[in-house]
């Protein structure tokens, strides 16, 4: 296949079970340009990790739009609110960072994600027990998708009879990061984001009302109260960080639990290992990170100034996309890099990122999906695949399977 289909087979449907093809024929040109106007992609480990340490490449929103219209560059419709600090640049991005990590972990709040181990564990035991006498189940749909919306409800302080109204507002929003759907029933699924937008942001609104009044013991009451060295946020920056941690969070962790339980079941040895040692979680999930990554691509980047990488003069204005999947699996940094090794002594992987957009959300999804995949390990007698591969969302950025039906024999 000639270079030139490369970045068009990255995000065709056909390749979504398995895009690691075509990343390693995409290693062959490290930084490859295939047509006037299009992006620049970037696969190598060591170029992504220099360039998302690198001030000249801007991931402001308004940048990325003058750099030309990218079909994929669909991850954040704000609905009227301002761009959340993943969509900005220094220093305003490191004002709203700043403020919101008070709020969600160190120094202010430094066990705030570990306090909520146990009512994690929680949660995962209830949604395995409601597995109740079934021998089969969509892992998706009845585990890795209530899961972490429910911890995020709980960590935001939505009230628990809210939850289930709070998940209608969910799935339309998630449906809406999708950038490969068709054009066929695209009106309406916008339209029913945009709907579902309003409706969350207004909701929020009035539990920030409510917190600004009376403050609980929860990330809302904090993001509202903003009291710290580094300022306070307004209203409409509450609004837009809560949106970013939900949406941002909630799909990267299904994905990252269930690429995760896919991956187990096709490494049975490692899965029993786990059974006995749910300690293994931890390496586990950062193989995982690396091996089968939920962010695939950040294609929301543009430089700032003209950028030599390895030779290649990036002219100033341009996109890139870089490949994080494919340097994840790049042999100049991996040894063996195709094998899922949880035992591997040197894990530096790119899943969540690095430099000042690394994942925000980093401590919860580890921790999320540490307790997750632990738990069905041990519970889930003689578990299988129904259908290998799965069924695969469309979605290039975020990828992970949309349904995972799992046998087994019965529950411990």
């Amino acid at each position: 296949m000639p270079h030139a289909s490369i970045a068009r087979r990255i995000t065709d449907y056909a390749n979504r079970a398995n895009p690691y093809p075509v990343y390693e024929e995409l290693r062959r040109t490290p930084v490859l340009h295939e047509e006037e106007g299009g992006p620049y992609l970037i696969s190598s480990y060591y170029d992504i990790k220099a360039l998302l340490h690198d001030p000249r490449i801007s991931s402001d929103a308004a940048n990325v739009a003058a750099a030309g219209d990218d079909e994929l560059d669909q991850t954040e419709e704000t609905g009227g609110l301002p761009p959340s600090f993943l969509r900005l640049d220094p220093p305003e991005h490191d004002r709203l960072r700043r403020i919101a990590n008070s709020a969600f972990g160190p120094p202010h709040r430094p066990r705030r994600i570990e306090n909520m181990r146990g009512e994690m564990r929680e949660i995962v035991t209830g949604l395995i027990d409601a597995f109740g006498d079934a021998r089969q189940v969509d892992l998706v749909d009845q585990f890795a998708y209530p899961f972490p919306v429910t911890v995020i409800c709980r960590l935001l302080g939505v009230p628990r009879e809210d939850e289930p109204r709070f998940r209608t507002w969910v799935d339309p929003l998630v449906a809406s990061l999708d950038p490969a759907a068709g054009p066929d029933g695209d009106s309406d699924a916008r339209k029913r984001a945009r709907e579902a937008r309003m409706q969350l942001g207004m909701y929020l609104a009035g539990l920030v009302e409510e917190r600004t009044k009376e403050p609980r013991d929860d990330l809302l009451s904090d993001l509202a109260a903003g009291r710290g060295p580094h300022g306070s946020l307004s209203m409409m920056e509450v609004l837009s960080t809560s949106v970013l941690l939900l949406i941002a969070g909630h799909e990267t962790t299904v994905n990252l639990i269930t690429n995760g339980m896919l991956t187990l079941l096709r490494h049975p040895e490692i899965l029993q290992r786990l059974r006995a040692d749910p300690g293994l979680s931890v390496n586990i999930v950062e193989e995982l990170l690396r091996y089968e990554p939920p962010v695939q691509l950040v294609p929301q980047r543009t430089c700032i100034t003209d950028i030599e990488v390895r030779g290649v003069t990036i002219p100033k204005g341009s996109r890139i996309w870089l490949v994080l999947a494919a340097g994840n699996r790049d042999p100049e940094r991996f040894t063996d890099p195709q094998r899922f090794d949880p035992d591997r002594g040197d894990i530096q992987h790119l899943g969540f990122g690095s430099g000042i957009h690394s994942c925000f959300g980093a401590p919860l999804a580890r921790l999320e999906a540490q307790i997750a995949l632990s738990e069905l390990a041990r519970r889930l007698e003689g578990p299988r695949l129904v259908e290998d591969p799965p069924p695969y969302r469309r979605n290039a950025v975020l990828r992970g399977p949309r349904h995972l039906g799992v046998a087994f024999d019965g529950l411990r």
